[in-house]
């Protein structure tokens, strides 16, 4: 079975984006900002509540501490720095679930954070004393240092294809300021075809090995929700027919 999860819960004060309460009924997991990217301590709450009364699964997306550039520039921390921005962000999440009765579901970091991990080993060791803290799944990929490291360390991969980023010919997801919008029977094709055949076409043409344990939308792409129905309707059979907390 493969879930459709969503990075979501990311705005700050007045200011909204993405339409995630049209978008939580349509996934299984949900990606809760922190603070670092984007988010406050009123949206993370409300979307954590959100998320519970759509049976949806909880976890952290702890971010650098870049609100300017929305998480998507990389930064250079130390590994205990890293690990400690991580922490702090994650047991803000934790603090706002047991105040609903819910725990933990999976941390996956953010932006620059998630790629810089792929392929930069301090930080992707800094991911995981971060998560040694709080012992739920990672969100990855296969074929990098996710799925190397995390693993060898002793947390388990959830390893995610990612519905609305192109892929570069290294299988290195090409990381955008803004996302654009997507033709959503196209995004729908390009994901069938990770989870029937675990490969993904990159941007030089080639083919990719992947693993779609489960499948990334991001809730800031314009068009968010369109692709959330038709990838539900395109891998119907591939989805849990029923959600748990």
């Amino acid at each position: 079975m493969t879930t459709i999860n969503c990075d979501m819960g990311e705005g700050y004060g007045i200011y909204r984006l993405g339409d995630d309460k049209a978008l939580m009924p349509l996934i299984h997991m949900a990606n809760v900002a922190c603070g670092f990217h984007a988010s406050d301590f009123n949206h993370m709450h409300s979307t954590v509540r959100l998320a519970s009364a759509n049976g949806v699964k909880i976890g952290a997306h702890p971010s650098l501490p870049d609100r300017q550039g929305f998480g998507r520039r990389e930064m250079k921390m130390s590994r205990e720095e890293l690990a400690n921005c991580i922490i702090y962000q994650v047991g803000a999440l934790v603090g706002f679930l047991r105040a609903e009765g819910l725990a933990l579901s999976h941390i996956k970091p953010h932006g620059a954070l998630y790629v810089m991990s792929m392929n930069k080993r301090e930080v992707a060791e800094a991911v995981c004393d971060a998560a040694d803290v709080f012992d739920v799944p990672l969100l990855g990929v296969v074929g990098s240092l996710h799925e190397e490291i995390y693993v060898a360390r002793g947390h388990e991969l959830i390893s995610e294809f990612y519905a609305d980023m192109d892929y570069a010919d290294d299988g290195t997801m090409i990381l955008t300021a803004r996302h654009e919008a997507r033709d959503p029977a196209g995004v729908a094709a390009r994901c069938l075809r990770a989870v029937t055949e675990g490969l993904t076409r990159t941007v030089g043409n080639g083919d990719w090995k992947v693993r779609a344990d489960s499948i990334c939308i991001h809730s800031d792409t314009p068009n968010a929700v369109d692709i959330a129905v038709t990838l539900r309707d395109a891998l119907g059979p591939h989805l849990p027919s029923v959600r748990s907390r």
